[in-house]
């Protein structure tokens, strides 16, 4: 506000006014209680539910091939002759209905991101309230993204990283329930990654950050990208690189993301045209004289 109180008296109130009005400011919109909140989160968890409920349904029928194509690099990375194994008789029919729940969420990812952004939106302004479906729809694409940036790139390096330590007296026998589980926690960590820059999005429309201060601890968002593609990934090497490139390539375009939505380059466009307006008004005095003198005419 401080650019604001530079300029002259009207020229600010002016300022403050348009700010308000291109940011939807609604001081008489209905603010909703907490009873409220919790009623309108609960609908929302009911129908996600009932959305991965009938996902779930829908890939049951699927699930030996779906767990199939999951594991498929790690049965191109196993020894020769080694298989997977399982080693309780119920074990292999949880991880199938594991898998085909693992498939509803991820087929209902759309619809789920939709009924978290409609949450979300009694707390935006009217002109971010048309975004809704665009964002939900990009949260989708993103997660998805991650996931398959997981499968196709560093589950190939990670099992064959694995693998390596076999021998002819070692032979890996990798259980069903393990081998899922290693891939859908590398598979939802990457997809978290990946929504980075529409956090940064809405961090930025609530002025929390700017372009500016993102690119002044770059340096440290560097070596946190590493810290979490070390937590995140296998203990070897390349899999960590190959987990902190894209985390700062994100991050480098969240910079630009905040730097075209942010709140300080609306403000700015705002000051820039109340300037101009009060520019015009300075350059034709003896119009506005002309005029009222018409007036008093």
């Amino acid at each position: 506000m401080s650019e604001i109180t530079n300029l002259p008296e009207e020229a600010s109130e002016k300022l403050e006014e348009q700010i308000k009005i291109e940011e939807g400011h609604d001081d008489e919109a209905h603010e909703m209680t907490l009873l409220e909140h919790l009623e309108e989160l609960r609908n929302r968890l009911v129908k996600v539910i009932i959305g991965i409920f009938l996902g779930t349904l829908a890939c049951v029928p699927l699930s030996r091939q779906l767990f199939n194509y999951i594991m498929l690099p790690l049965f191109h990375s196993l020894p020769e002759g080694s298989k997977m194994i399982y080693t309780s008789p119920h074990e292999a029919f949880f991880v199938y209905l594991k898998t085909a729940l693992i498939s509803g969420i991820f087929l209902t990812l759309p619809f789920s991101f939709y009924q978290i952004w409609l949450f979300v939106k009694p707390g935006l302004y009217p002109e971010e309230r048309k975004y809704i479906i665009p964002i939900a729809i990009s949260s989708a694409l993103l997660f998805i993204s991650g996931a398959l940036f997981g499968y196709f790139v560093i589950f190939p390096y990670a099992y064959t990283f694995f693998m390596s330590f076999s021998n002819i007296h070692i032979s890996p026998m990798i259980s069903m329930k393990e081998g899922l589980s290693f891939a859908i926690r590398i598979l939802i960590a990457f997809g978290l990654v990946f929504e980075l820059p529409l956090i940064i999005f809405f961090l930025a429309r609530l002025g929390l950050v700017t372009s500016k201060t993102l690119k002044k601890y770059r340096k440290y968002a560097i070596l946190i990208a590493f810290i979490v593609s070390a937590i995140l990934t296998p203990p070897d090497a390349v899999t960590q690189i190959l987990m902190a490139v894209p985390l700062i390539i994100l991050y480098e375009v969240g910079i630009w993301i905040a730097f075209l939505f942010g709140k300080e380059r609306k403000k700015k466009n705002a000051k820039k045209d109340v300037e101009l307006k009060e520019g015009e008004n300075n350059d034709n005095p003896s119009e506005d004289k002309e005029t009222d003198q018409g007036d008093n005419n």
